[in-house]
């Protein structure tokens, strides 16, 4: 399932949606909003802060929120996470070593208050690359164990970019 057709079925009512996207540094967050919205990303640099953009679709108009991911910047992530309609966790697939620190991460997320009952979606990122976990990986794998998070109240998908457009 895309990106679009997840989000029509979580939010039928609504036409504008905040979408906030994390994950940690290198993950490809900004590459995934340039994605969407039709730019290219010959030259992305690492996000200093934060980075907004409104894309418009044929059902939406999504206000994407992308937060760096640096180590140093994770603790103001809960400044941005009042209003929120969808999380998007991105995790570099292909970065193996710091795949239990997303996971870690996304632990937390899931444990705050003010995204209680926000659906999330985790984006298993890089899959074009040799050495990428697929979706299936991330999902079961012992590093990341996306099956051991199902105690959370979260509505929670998991998903490539091979088939975010859609």
């Amino acid at each position: 399932m895309g990106l679009l057709q997840y989000l029509r079925r979580l939010k039928k009512t609504q036409t504008e949606l905040r979408v906030l996207i994390l994950g940690l540094d290198n993950a490809g967050k900004t590459s995934i909003v340039k994605r969407l919205s039709d730019e290219t990303i010959d030259t992305v640099s690492p996000t200093q802060g934060f980075f907004m953009k409104s894309v418009k679709t044929q059902d939406f108009k999504l206000n994407i929120w992308d937060i760096g991911g640096q180590k140093s910047i994770r603790p103001y992530w809960k400044h941005y996470f009042e209003g929120t309609d969808v999380l998007i966790f991105v995790v570099d697939a292909a970065d193996t070593r710091r795949v239990e620190d997303a996971a870690s991460e996304l632990k937390q997320l899931l444990a705050e208050e003010k995204l209680q009952n926000v659906p999330v979606l985790v984006l298993a990122n890089k899959q074009d690359l040799a050495t990428a976990m697929d979706a299936e990986e991330v999902r079961l794998g012992s590093r990341f164990g996306l099956h051991v998070l199902s105690r959370f109240s979260h509505p929670l998908s998991l998903a490539s970019f091979v088939n975010l457009a859609s």
